[in-house]
């Protein structure tokens, strides 16, 4: 699923990847097609309740494969829809319950197909992620879901919405992340705004591959050692962050 410019996140991830020096080979998976054999980075983009149900029993068809991947420390990131398919359940808007393939603990309701009952507009949460606690994230949230824990025993908050909605009209948290995947509403695209969470997602990859012996172990330490600038995308995002502040505040 692609929606609300999802595919900057994969271009925000070979960008950095080649910088980093890394030949990167993206494949999209499309109905019927199998995963690849082995794979570093997974990416479920976010698409409508159509394109939800349309891709369901596909994905039922790859849940154990994903969930080995995950269980093994296999990095992971899920927009909006892409979120609400690996939690437990999704009931729609129209009454249709969809259930998810349980790699998130949590559940997802939409109460009604009533614009007001969405969740739209900016959002900027503070990171609870391990490795990048209190650093500041933003993206632009629509969605009718309206998303629950079932327990935070496994799967935790992404982020503390500080502008915004998050999971829900109510609660004040974004997202949830359990080992190295990640589920978000953030779109925007997500990656590009916010390129120390990138940075979060490939050196993880990188730590795994190195762990597992599939490279030597300073190609980990020469990758964290040369990151890419980042300074004007963090001024640029700091920037945003006080326009959105300032226009809660009118």
């Amino acid at each position: 699923m692609n929606i609300y410019g999802d595919w900057g996140n994969i271009l925000a991830l070979t960008f950095r990847l080649e910088n980093y020096g890394f030949q990167v080979v993206y494949q999209s998976v499309g109905l019927d097609q199998k995963l690849p054999n082995k794979s570093d980075l997974y990416f479920i983009g976010g698409g409508q309740d159509k394109e939800q149900i349309l891709i369901f029993n596909d994905l039922i068809r790859k849940k154990e494969k994903l969930i080995d991947d995950v269980e093994d420390g296999v990095g992971l990131l899920a927009i909006c829809g892409g979120y609400q398919l690996l939690g437990q359940s999704f009931l729609t808007g129209d009454g249709q319950t969809v259930d998810g393939i349980g790699i998130f603990d949590v559940k997802t309701v939409a109460p009604d197909s009533n614009v007001s009952s969405r969740c739209v507009g900016n959002l900027v949460i503070k990171s609870l992620v391990p490795g990048l606690v209190d650093t500041t994230l933003i993206g632009f949230e629509n969605h009718s879901g309206q998303t629950e824990f079932i327990s935070q025993d496994k799967s935790k908050p992404m982020g503390q919405t500080l502008i915004g909605f998050g999971n829900n009209l109510s609660a004040k948290y974004e997202g949830c992340y359990y080992k190295n995947a990640f589920g978000t509403y953030m779109h925007g695209s997500f990656l590009p705004k916010n390129p120390e969470f990138a940075d979060h997602l490939i050196f993880q990859a990188v730590r795994r591959k190195a762990e597992k012996s599939e490279i030597h172990p300073q190609v980990y330490l020469d990758a964290i050692k040369n990151q890419v600038d980042d300074s004007i995308a963090i001024a640029a995002k700091q920037s945003l962050i006080e326009r959105f502040t300032k226009e809660l505040k009118k």
